[in-house]
């Protein structure tokens, strides 16, 4: 006669392993599918990317042509220069910085060579070589007035 222990304690394995193998089965179905998923994701991935290389090419082409086109009237930026033109204007790194769109700081750093402008701060930059001191100050008016018409 089986000891009773031994077959309680088989029946319990047993048991525990059929329930083991319908959570893992569940786990292995969800684990196909999301393998299937991630083919299927890099297929379409490589399908793009093998489209996308002619438009690359085509945009490079198209962008180098325009850059050259740009290239035509280049900005030279010298801190210097830029020194000048604000003492020539009369007006403070901050008020400096409100006519091209920046702060004061970034007007310091400009004049002591630690960072250079961006080319659409460039072009700014280059506009205002044309202005004198009375379109300075009224450029900063209107921007002040700007400033205390908007709602906060």
């Amino acid at each position: 006669m089986p000891n009773i222990a031994t077959a309680l304690k088989e029946e319990i394995l047993r048991l525990a392993r059929r329930e083991i193998r319908k959570q893992t089965n569940a786990l292995k179905k969800t684990s196909a599918q999301y393998r299937k998923d991630i083919a299927e994701m890099k297929r379409r991935v490589s399908d793009l990317q093998r489209k996308l290389t002619p438009l690359e090419k085509q945009v490079l082409k198209s962008t180098s042509s325009q850059v050259a086109e740009g290239d035509a009237d280049p900005v030279r930026f010298t801190a210097k220069g830029l020194r000048s033109q604000r003492t020539r204007l009369g007006v403070s790194a901050a008020n400096y910085g409100k006519l091209i769109g920046v702060t004061g700081q970034t007007i310091y750093s400009w004049e002591q060579e630690t960072s250079r402008p961006r080319k659409s701060q460039l072009a700014r930059i280059a506009s205002l070589r044309h202005i004198g001191k009375r379109e300075a100050q009224t450029c900063l008016e209107q921007l002040a007035g700007r400033n205390r018409k908007r709602p906060k």
